[in-house]
This record gives C-alpha cells, structure tokens and sequence, in this order.
C-alpha cells in the first residue's frame, strides 16, 4: 500500500520521467544499468527503495543511488580513451586500483562512465560518456554497431577455424559467439583483425580458446564510425559532433578527422621517418 502512494506522488506530471531514464539523464550510465540498480534495491525516490520498473520521477523528487543524491546534469561528454592493458573500464571494484576513468583528466571525471567494455587484459578503443541515452543507443545489439580488434594469437590461425567461428560456436551459452568479418595482416602471421557487432563478455578471448589459440594480445582499434588512429595509450579525446551522430545512427564507416597538435607531429614524424628509410634504399 504504501508503495502505490509512492508511485503516485511520483506521476504527477506529464513531463515527468521514467525512473531509469532520470537516472541516466544524471550520468548513472545506461539505461540497461540503471535498470540492474533498480532491480538491485540501489536506488530510493523520496526516501523509499523502489525495486520496480515503471516508477516515474519529477523535478520535485529526490532519487539517491546507494545513498548519494542524483541531479540531471548541464554538461555532456563524449570521450574516447586508448585503455592501456591492466586497467579496468568499471567505476568501483574493491579488487582493483588501476581505473581507466582516472586517465580522464577532466573536471567532470567523476560523472563518466563507460560505454561498452573492453576487459582489463585488453587495450584499445574506449568511449566514456555521462550521456545515458546515447550509451544506451550504441550499445544496444539492435543497432549493429562493428567493433575491430587486432588479435595477437601464438600461431597462425588456420582458415577452417575461422570460418567456424563465422558460423557461430556454442560455447558457455545457448547462443553463439561469431565473428562478423576477418582479414589477415600481411607479415605478421600470428597476428589477425577481427570485426564484431554483438559484443559479449570476452567473445574474442573465448572464441579462439575454444578453437585451441592463446590470446597473447587484444587491441580495439575501431567502434564504429570512430579509430583509435593515433591516440598513445592513456590518451583521450573529444568525438567530434559527426562522430557523436554517426555513432547514433549506427554508421560503421569511418569519419575523417583534422588532427591538431600531437596527433599531427606523430603522424608527420612517422611520414618523415618512412621516407628516410626510402631514401636510404
């Protein structure tokens, strides 16, 4: 009884918000995850933990997540990281201390979160953001959106297990784990780029063990429309609204980007490097 009064100080107003989008629209993360939290008895609307989806909230209410209160914010971000190897993507772990989310140096950091996951052991592309919305449009599978991954393997992989891991193998769950695509990389024989749309736990890592490999290394280096390029591990940087849009519309074509700055004097220096080389031949 007492929860229904709560539900109903709570829907007042048409322009009030379901629950998990509040919460997403303060930085929490993603829908999907404001929603475990809500499932989790994490949250409480007005001093009241509310367990159920359907809950609505208001200008006037006041939503606590394990016991700090939550306020939609004004400033929005949209950060890529190169994740170095050893640190992990999520916000709070009582078994680790090296969290990715510290190489942001931003006012702001404590807001983001991240979008998507890439495992401790593995390197790369990240995206963080406050944007629950967006994080919630690119991660969801619906949207089809291509990750790319150079994978270091200790031999070469044979074509046969690779097309079987286009077809799909039936490992821990009742669906599959597949590839999308493969392309080898000339003269590095154990090396291989790898494409993937459907992102589950360590899908890569698994795949291969299960065809007999070891993964000696795994770097993302494309979320969709989005390249890692010249980021140095540990570096961020800001996408770009074209960026931001076609992660939105699911676009899995590159965007070309001007590079400033460092970025520019790397690729310059390596460009005059590669033609010194040639010149000395």
């Amino acid at each position: 009884m007492k929860r229904e009064k709560v539900r109903e100080r709570i829907t007042m107003s048409e322009n009030d918000l379901r629950l998990q989008v509040y919460m997403a629209k303060c930085g929490v993360g993603s829908r999907r995850f404001c929603e475990s939290l809500i499932e989790q008895g994490r949250v409480m609307v007005n001093n009241r933990t509310i367990k159920e989806m359907g809950v609505k909230v208001g200008p006037a209410d006041v939503v606590q997540v394990d016991g700090e209160t939550i306020e939609p914010v004004d400033n929005v971000y949209y950060i890529a990281l190169n994740k170095p190897r050893g640190y992990v993507c999520t916000n709070y772990d009582p078994n680790e201390d090296k969290y990715a989310r510290s190489l942001i140096t931003i006012r702001d950091q404590h807001l983001l979160f991240n979008v998507g996951r890439l495992d401790k052991d593995s390197n790369g592309l990240i995206i963080f953001s406050n944007d629950g919305d967006f994080a919630n449009k690119v991660t969801h599978p619906r949207n089809q959106i291509e990750k790319e991954y150079v994978v270091h393997l200790d031999r070469k992989p044979q074509v046969e297990d690779l097309k079987k891991a286009l077809q799909g193998l039936y490992i821990d769950m009742s669906q599959p784990y597949r590839i999308k695509s493969y392309e080898f990389i000339p003269q590095r024989r154990d090396y291989i780029k790898v494409v993937l749309t459907e992102g589950k736990n360590r899908e890569i890592r698994k795949i291969f063990s299960f065809l007999g490999y070891e993964v000696k290394g795994l770097t993302r280096i494309r979320i969709g429309c989005i390249e890692l390029g010249s980021l140095q591990p540990g570096e961020f940087r800001n996408l770009s609204r074209k960026e931001i849009e076609g992660l939105i519309e699911g676009k899995n074509t590159l965007v070309v980007r001007k590079k400033f700055g460092a970025a520019l004097k790397r690729e310059k220096a390596a460009k005059a490097k590669k033609n010194e080389g040639r010149s000395e031949k």
